[in-house]
């Protein structure tokens, strides 16, 4: 649970280097949450309009809180994928390849599988490095 929540608590820190690991546990519980609103929202009847035919109040309520929950994750998303790419010593400006048509999402995905280069680059400290990893051999 810690690697889910790290880039909420360093929400607007765009310096330094971030492991795949908090990456992918913070897009996963990312995913976690818009499904627990879509079942909420299933649960109060958002899927089924009401009498009139339009979208009734759970289905109002479900696209609001995702919405909401988008707005206040944008900022630690994106700064966590410029952390991902400091960590394999790349500009941070490589998340505008996110707006390429078609192959921008692709080509980020793959980025952000890649590992980060070992030891020290122009971004700081490698992040596995602070985990006492020799710690176990010795």
């Amino acid at each position: 649970m810690e690697w889910m929540l790290m880039p909420l608590k360093r929400y607007a820190d765009f310096s330094g280097r971030s492991r795949r690991k908090e990456y992918w546990m913070f897009a996963l519980f990312q995913v976690i949450v818009v499904i627990g609103i879509t079942i909420l929202g299933g649960i109060l009847g958002a899927f089924s309009p009401d009498a009139a035919g339009e979208m009734s109040f759970g289905g109002s309520l479900m696209f609001g809180l995702i919405g909401l929950y988008f707005l206040a994750v944008i900022v630690p998303s994106i700064a966590v994928q410029v952390r991902r790419f400091h960590d394999q010593d790349k500009s941070g400006w490589f998340v505008l390849l996110n707006f390429i048509p078609y192959l921008g999402g692709l080509i980020v995905f793959v980025f952000m599988c890649l590992d980060g280069t070992r030891g020290k680059n122009s971004y700081g400290e490698d992040p596995k490095m602070n985990e006492n990893v020799g710690d176990v051999f010795s």
